[in-house]
């Protein structure tokens, strides 16, 4: 399974109390999910608790197009109304996420999630302005390692997001921290001792037959 993501006063978690966490049981949970303006209201309400007006200005999109998205996650208990204010003559709802951490398998709409996410990335690094160019680390690395270190490399990043998504809210500008731990086809070196021969340490020349 994997996670899908949370007052100032509060390390970074939205002003409205939610559980830990949800996991999916049902198959409209994972089909309401995994549709790109329902992923972007599910991200937004990390922050806070917003109405369909402030979630429309947010995504730039029409309050009935936001409307019918709140109504799907509501319908999927991934999203509720957790208070209500008055506003003139009106009620305004302001809704948020039924769990700060949704879990899902890899299965129905939820397969290819990971890579989803991982195109998203490379998508919006690519629109990183040349001025703020110096504000991006980006980097690859492959290591021939343990299934078991790779599980506990895993659940290390795991608990990096989640200490990232939790930072207390501050400034103008929104970062994204994106990771990925896969399996990869790449052919591993040969190990010198499978290899044969003499090995040799750094530094020390090899011996030649003299010409002549």
């Amino acid at each position: 399974m994997t996670d899908h993501t949370s007052d100032p006063d509060h390390a970074g978690l939205p002003d409205y109390a939610l559980p830990d966490a949800l996991e999916f049981s049902r198959p409209e949970q994972y089909r309401a999910l995994f549709e790109d303006t329902r992923l972007q209201i599910i991200s937004a309400l990390s922050e806070r608790a917003a109405t369909t007006s402030e979630l429309a200005e947010m995504l730039e999109k029409p309050k009935g197009t936001i409307g019918h998205h709140l109504k799907v996650l509501t319908d999927a208990g991934l999203v509720h109304v957790v208070r209500t204010k008055k506003v003139r003559a009106l009620e305004a709802k302001y809704y948020g996420r039924t769990a700060r951490v949704f879990w899902y398998h890899r299965i129905a709409e939820g397969a290819g999630a990971d890579e989803r996410a991982i195109g998203t990335a490379a998508t919006e690094l690519a629109q990183v302005p040349a001025q703020q160019r110096h504000e991006v680390f980006a980097n690859i690395r492959y290591a021939r390692i343990p299934t078991e270190r790779a599980e506990a490399f895993s659940n290390r990043l795991q608990d990096l997001l989640l200490e990232f998504a939790d930072e207390p809210r501050a400034g103008q500008t929104t970062y994204a921290l994106a990771a990925a731990l896969y399996p990869t086809t790449r052919r591993p070196l040969t190990d010198d001792s499978a290899a044969g021969g003499t090995q040799e340490r750094a530094g020390t020349p090899t011996s030649t037959a003299d010409a002549g």
